[in-house]
C-alpha cells in the first residue's frame, strides 16, 4: 500500500525565536536555514517582517532553498480592506514563495481580545487569504487557539477554517495555542474537521508543549488524517515550547504505524545528520546539549548496567529501539561502580584498547573505578577521565608533559571608575621535552572582563606547552559543572568539564578535590591529555 506525502514545515526561526532568551541574528537564521534545507523540510517560516528588523533583514538575505520559505503574520486588520492593510502588506513584501497567516478560530477571543463580532472576523479570514492567493502566493492559515474553540463553539471554529479553505488556503493548520489539548482529544477533533468537509490533504498540526505532550499530540493528528506537521529545532517555543522536529522526524520516519502510512522529505542520508543539526541549533544558542533528549542526547543510547551492557553486546536491539547511527548518534557503555566486565571490556574497545575476557588487569581497572567513585568520582559521565584512567592501569598512556608546579591568586579591587572587580592571575609550571617552562594568565577576556580563576589557570597551562600548544587551538570549553560530594567540612568538589573541539568531537572529564581549584585543575590536565591522545600527537 503506497504511503501518503507527510509535509514537514518548520517554524524555528519565527515561533522558536519566541523562547525566552532566544534572539537569533540574521547570520544566524540564515545558517539555521540551510541547515534545515539540508535536512529535508519542506517549509521554512523565516519570522514576520515588518514586526522587527532582524526578520525583514533575513528576509532580504534569505539564502536560496528547495524548501518554500515562508513569511509568518496576521489576518487583516477590522475597518480596512486587505489591499490597505499596512501590516499585511509588510509580509506579502517579503516576497515569499509562501504566507501563512494567523487568526482567530475562537469565538471567546474574537469578541474579547478583538473587540469585533464573530461575522467580521470570518470575513477578515476570508479576505486576508483571497489577497494572498491574488498575488500568486501559496496561503497557509494558522487557526489559532482552536481545540479550545472547538471545544467552547465547535461550528464557528470550524466556520473559521472552512472560510480559508474555501478561500484557497491550501493549508489550514489547527493550532492547539495554550498546548493543553490531549491526544485523544486531538485525534477526535481532526477525524470530525475532516469529516466537516476540510480533507486531512489540506489540515496542518501546530502543538505547544506544555503538558509534555506536544510531540505525542501531533503524532495523533496524523494518525486522524492531517499531512502537515510544524514544529521547531530541539523543540523550542514560547513558554515550555513547541512540538520537537527532533524527535518527531525519526518516529515518523523509523515507527509504526507512521513510516507504513506517510512519507517526508527527509531522506535515509539526511536523516543520519540529525544529531548534528540538533548539536548545531545548541551551539548557536550557546547551551549544552541535554543529554536526555530523545534520538540525539549523549545518554540516548548509553548502557550503564552490567547487565544490559551485557546484553547489549550480544544484540543491541534488546535494549535500543532503533540503530543510534541512523540518527548520526552512537552507543555509550558508561563506566561506574555498577560496572560489570562486559561493560568495561566494551567501553575499552571503542576507546580501541583489546583486552582478553578473563585478563587480570580488568578486575584492576574495576577496582581502581570504584575506589575512585568512593571518593567522589564520577566515570558515568566523564568518559574521558575514564579512558585515561584505564590507558594507565594498561600501561598504554603517554607522558606529553608534567606539571611540576601551579599557584592561582585573586584580587579584589577598585578599578579606575572607582568600581569593585575581581581579577584572578595563575602562573603554572610545566617540564615539555625535558625543558622547564613557566607560563602567566589573567583572568580577563577581550572584553576586560572577569571570568574567574579556572579560566586563567586554562588559559596558563595550555599557553606554552612547546609542540602540544598548536592541536589544542580548536579545542574550547563548553559546560562547567561543580558538586558537592560529601557534606560537613571534610566535602569533596566534583569538577565535571565538558569540551568540544573543530572536528565537532565532544567529551568530558572529572576532577575532585576539597579545593575546587585543584579539583578544575585535575579536569583540565584530563581534558588537554584526551584531546592531544586522540589528534595522535607524539
Amino acid at each position: 500500500m503506497p504511503t501518503e506525502r507527510l509535509y514537514l514545515y518548520d517554524t524555528t526561526l519565527r515561533d522558536g525565536q519566541q523562547t525566552q532568551g532566544v534572539q537569533f541574528s540574521t547570520e544566524e537564521k540564515k545558517q539555521i536555514a540551510t541547515a534545515l534545507d539540508q535536512l529535508g523540510v519542506d517549509y521554512i517560516e523565516g519570522g514576520w517582517p515588518g514586526a522587527n528588523p532582524t526578520d525583514s533583514a533575513f528576509f532580504e538575505e534569505a539564502p536560496a532553498t528547495t524548501a518554500r520559505m515562508t513569511a509568518f503574520g496576521m489576518t487583516k486588520r477590522a475597518g480596512r480592506s486587505a489591499e490597505n492593510d499596512d501590516v499585511l502588506a509588510a509580509v506579502l513584501n517579503a516576497g515569499t514563495a509562501a504566507v501563512c497567516l494567523v487568526g482567530k478560530s475562537h469565538d471567546y477571543h474574537v469578541t474579547q481580545a478583538l473587540g469585533i463580532s464573530l461575522d467580521e472576523n470570518v470575513e477578515n479570514i476570508k479576505a486576508s487569504i483571497m489577497h494572498i492567493k491574488a498575488q500568486g502566493r501559496e496561503a497557509l492559515f494558522d487557526a489559532e487557539h482552536f481545540f479550545d474553540g472547538y471545544h467552547d463553539n465547535a461550528d464557528y471554529a470550524l466556520r473559521c477554517c472552512k472560510a480559508a479553505y474555501d478561500a484557497g488556503a491550501r493549508w489550514v493548520v489547527l493550532c492547539d495555542t495554550n498546548g493543553g489539548a490531549q491526544p485523544s482529544s486531538i485525534s477526535h477533533v481532526v477525524k470530525e474537521v475532516i469529516a466537516a468537509g476540510i480533507p486531512g490533504s489540506h489540515l496542518g498540526i501546530h502543538t505547544h508543549n506544555d503538558t509534555e505532550q506536544a510531540v505525542a499530540c501531533s503524532l495523533a493528528a496524523v494518525e486522524a488524517g492531517v499531512r502537515q506537521v510544524q514544529g521547531t529545532l530541539n523543540g523550542l517555543g514560547e513558554r515550555c515550547g513547541n512540538a520537537n522536529l527532533i524527535s518527531l522526524i525519526p518516529t515518523l520516519l523509523l515507527k509504526e504505524p507512521y513510516a507504513s502510512l506517510v512519507h517526508t522529505g527527509v531522506s535515509d542520508t539526511a536523516l543520519a545528520d540529525l544529531t548534528k543539526v540538533s548539536r548545531m541549533l545548541d551551539d548557536i544558542l550557546n547551551r549544552v546539549p541535554s543529554k536526555q533528549s530523545p534520538y540525539v542526547g549523549a545518554s540516548a543510547f548509553a548502557h550503564k548496567a552490567g547487565l544490559h551492557a551485557s546484553a547489549i553486546l550480544k544484540d543491541p536491539s534488546t535494549y535500543e529501539h532503533v540503530d543510534p547511527a541512523v540518527v548520526g548518534n552512537a552507543r555509550i557503555i558508561p563506566m561506574s561502580n555498577q560496572a560489570g566486565q562486559s561493560n568495561l571490556r566494551k567501553r575499552l574497545s571503542d576507546a580501541g584498547l583489546m583486552v582478553e575476557k578473563g585478563d587480570p588487569r580488568l578486575a584492576q581497572i574495576l577496582e581502581r573505578i570504584k575506589e575512585r567513585e568512593a571518593k567522589g568520582y564520577s566515570y558515568d559521565t566523564a568518559q574521558a577521565s575514564f579512558e585515561l584512567l584505564a590507558r594507565a592501569e594498561l600501561g598504554d598512556m603517554p607522558d606529553f608533559f608534567e606539571v611540576k608546579r601551579y599557584k592561582v591568586t585573586v584580587e579584589r579591587r577598585k578599578n579606575k571608575y572607582n568600581q569593585m572587580i575581581s581579577l584572578s592571575e595563575a602562573v603554572v609550571v610545566v617540564k615539555v621535552d625535558g625543558e622547564k617552562r613557566l607560563s602567566v594568565s589573567e583572568s580577563l577576556d577581550d572584553d576586560g572582563g572577569d571570568r574567574g580563576p579556572v579560566n586563567a589557570l586554562a588559559k596558563a597551562l595550555r599557553k606554552d606547552l612547546g609542540r602540544y600548544s598548536a592541536p589544542l587551538d580548536d579545542m574550547h570549553l563548553v559546560d562547567f559543572k561543580v558538586r558537592i560530594t560529601q557534606g560537613g567540612t571534610a566535602a569533596a568538589t566534583r569538577v565535571i568539564i565538558d569540551y568540544e573541539d573543530g572536528q565537532g568531537r565532544r567529551w568530558s572529564t572529572v576532577g575532585v578535590s576539597p579545593n575546587i581549584i585543584d579539583a578544575s585543575f585535575e579536569a583540565l590536565l584530563d581534558g588537554i591529555n584526551w584531546k592531544l591522545l586522540h589528534d595522535g600527537t607524539d
